[in-house]
């Protein structure tokens, strides 16, 4: 890391952050083919129900239904006329790539679930602004679009703003943190002033009284 201050004073790269298995590698697109596969089926699947005007659960039940009669009938006939059958790959999710990714989703639900505890118990202020700001953008940003563009463009953002991030972190970071030692010293400096005028207010009434 270096002597550059990094966001949240973490330690570690934002590859291990992020589990530093196959979820990592797609992310901050170490695998380029399966980062770029993933945004143009994402961008396929987004306009295909934007201009056909299928639900999710219709178009998937139609894409199945048309490719396994393709295949059946295929499969029959080459049977029939002693030709080849499709040439279909080996089907198989590998043990690694379950568990890498039960330990993405596991890790980052244990990472909620305690901030949750903490904010619902009143031990940090700090994560109830942050997480009330958060759902209040949400919030707007819903009633602005429909879930399924914001889920494409969810699916956008995560897999390009890592990325993106890991490449110039040194000059995100420095930006961040310069900004937020200024905004806190105007929060200190606009918390003293009030102080003061709350214990002026306070001897101006003892006085009067």
């Amino acid at each position: 890391m270096g002597s550059i201050d990094r966001l949240f004073n973490r330690q570690r790269s934002l590859h291990q952050i992020l589990g530093g298995g196959f979820v990592a590698d797609v992310v901050l697109w170490r695998r380029k083919d399966v980062t770029v596969g993933i945004l143009v089926i994402t961008l396929f699947a987004w306009v295909v129900f934007e201009i056909s005007g299928y639900t999710l659960l219709s178009l998937v039940s139609s894409v199945f239904l048309l490719l396994f009669t393709i295949l059946f009938l295929w499969a029959k006939s080459a049977a029939i006329l002693n030709r080849p059958a499709p040439p279909l790959p080996h089907l198989y999710l590998s043990e690694e790539m379950v568990n890498e990714a039960a330990c993405f989703v596991r890790n980052h639900i244990n990472m909620l679930l305690s901030a949750s505890e903490d904010i619902a118990l009143g031990k940090d202020t700090n994560m109830f602004v942050k997480v009330s700001v958060g759902l209040m953008l949400v919030s707007v940003i819903g009633g602005l679009t429909d879930f399924l563009t914001l889920g494409y463009t969810s699916i956008v953002i995560v897999l390009t703003v890592p990325a993106l991030y890991e490449k110039y972190e040194d000059q995100v970071d420095a930006c961040v943190l310069m900004a937020y030692r200024k905004l806190r010293l105007f929060y200190f400096k606009f918390d003293a002033v009030c102080v003061s005028k709350v214990q002026r207010l306070i001897l101006e009434k003892e006085k009067l009284s």
